[in-house]
């Protein structure tokens, strides 16, 4: 999951989440404004309720979640560690990529290649990598690390604009580019760093968890089985173990282990089979593109384009952008119904641990396994997918907000209870939630086209579909024009935070 998040070493950073040069008046136009397009969205989507009974079918998933239970535990700690595994080598390799790359981010070619790769889902690359390398190590590690590899090198060229100029300032002229990074800029990033690669590890983790959904061996893998066999305290079980696993992430991670951990991972890492150099070539020079195109007939190639976009791209972008919107708007309602029941400087002490339990649950479990199990209970439609996408990242906000809300300052005569929440935090909190909000937007637009892998009527449905169909040629297009549109609507996003005032980079300080 993305950038996701990119701010979210800003916004746990910095003591304040009030933009400088915010406007509440144009803040709250822009709210409405988006609360009017989900309101029409509605509408537009496909959010039907099937004639399904789900009150019996809940009580056994609660059960279960109650008395979780697990026969064969070499099984499950398999999974377990081919998990941690894919997950830590993928950093591993990108974080240092991602690097290179942001030092060289002024480079306009440099952005656009940073920009292609992190726009294409995880879930995505799975499937391409799948038809080269089979269910092996190597689609794992690259599904993750090439998107990710993406991320590092535009969060990281952020992080370097944002340092002093001073240091660089004193560097000899005559230094090279690299030289000047290594002495000044990356010494004085390293602590953003740091925190922000122990973050993306938690995601690197959700992301390996859920390629198991396309059959690598990870949780997914046996968590899906689990529900369609309706074992639902062995789902439970795998659950609480990844519950447990990305909390006590801040207990075992530690930066002078990771060569022993390294180790570990590829020791548990599956095999890989090798790759003939002639298939390779075949799949990227013949069999991801149309046969007019190979042919030279580019008046055919361009009817054959033009086809499938205008009968399957378009209809399936238009689905995928209105459940976005209406996710978009749902997350940012919980985000702001939920953060004070984490925060001790509005619900108090004994309100805290239950609120941020919950709040864990919620940001630790991936989109596709909440919209998983509400499919059992809803139906084939795209609210499963709205609420799944709400629920995990407005727990992610609320969980940012709840912290910013116990460290502002307190005085003797503030309002108390509901009015500290109405009057005092939330005011104080808005903006920045406003700008994560629509930080979030391009991540939610790739969550929501990926859960088309389930079956829900988004882009990803007929990509999933074309793979099956061995026509690698519309599977390709449909991916490039899902990236196409992520990176609009994450150029969109950063102009609307730059005119809110409400720009992470900028103002959160």
């Amino acid at each position: 999951m993305r950038p996701d998040s990119d701010a979210l070493v800003l916004l746990n950073r910095l003591p304040g989440v009030r933009p400088a040069h915010s406007s509440g008046r144009r803040l709250r136009r822009i709210s409405l404004l988006f609360i009017a397009i989900a309101l029409v969205c509605l509408f537009l989507a496909d959010l039907a309720l099937y004639p399904t009974d789900p009150w019996r079918e809940l009580g056994r998933i609660g059960w279960g979640f109650i008395t979780p239970y697990w026969a064969d535990s070499s099984t499950l700690f398999s999974a377990l560690g081919q998990t941690v595994a894919f997950a830590l080598l993928a950093l591993i390799i990108s974080v240092p990529l991602g690097l290179i790359l942001a030092v060289f981010y002024y480079w306009r070619p440099v952005r656009m290649l940073a920009a292609a790769v992190r726009s294409v889902h995880e879930i995505f690359w799975g499937l391409l990598f799948m038809q080269l390398y089979g269910l092996s190590a190597t689609t794992g590690l690259l599904a993750i690390l090439i998107p990710y590899t993406g991320v590092f090198a535009k969060v990281f060229a952020e992080m370097f604009d944002r340092q002093a100029p001073q240091p660089t300032l004193a560097v000899s002229p005559l230094s090279s580019r690299i030289s000047r990074y290594a002495y000044t800029l990356i010494p004085q990033s390293l602590g953003e760093m740091r925190s922000y690669c122990r973050y993306r590890f938690e995601c690197a983790l959700r992301s390996s968890a859920i390629l198991g959904f396309i059959g690598l061996p990870t949780l997914g893998f046996h968590l899906e089985t689990a529900f369609k066999q309706g074992q639902y305290s062995e789902a439970a079980a795998l659950l609480w173990v990844f519950f447990i696993l990305i909390a006590s992430i801040r207990f075992w991670l530690r930066g002078w282990l990771l060569p022993v951990y390294a180790a570990l991972a590829l020791w548990l890492l599956p095999q890989s089979p090798p790759l003939g150099s002639s298939y390779a070539w075949q799949f990227i020079s013949q069999d991801i593109w149309p046969r007019a195109l190979q042919q030279g007939d580019l008046s055919a190639a361009a009817t054959w384009y033009w086809r499938e976009f205008s009968q399957v791209a378009w209809p399936a972008l238009l689905q995928t952008l209105y459940l976005t919107q209406i996710a978009l708007v749902l997350t940012g309602v919980i985000a702001l119904l939920c953060y004070p029941l984490a925060s001790q400087a509005i619900s108090g002490r004994a309100m805290r641990w239950p609120g941020r339990l919950l709040l864990l649950i919620m940001r630790s479990t991936p989109e596709m396994m909440i919209a998983f199990i509400l499919l059992l209970l809803l139906g084939p439609s795209g609210l499963p997918a709205v609420l799944a996408l709400a629920l995990h990242n407005g727990g992610l906000i609320a969980f940012l907000l709840a912290n910013h809300s116990e460290q502002q300052p307190q005085r003797a005569d503030d309002p108390k209870g509901i009015n500290r929440y109405l009057y005092l935090h939330t005011p104080r909190l808005y903006p920045g939630f406003l700008a994560f909000l629509f930080y979030r937007w391009e991540v939610i637009l790739r969550e929501s086209a990926m859960m088309g892998i389930l079956g829900i009527a988004t882009i990803g449905f007929y990509i999933d579909s074309a793979f099956e169909e061995i026509r690698y040629d519309k599977a390709f297009f449909l991916i490039v024009v899902a990236a196409a549109l992520n990176i609009l609507i994450d150029s969109l996003s950063r102009r609307i935070r730059r005119r809110a005032g409400a720009d992470l980079s900028a103002g959160v300080g």
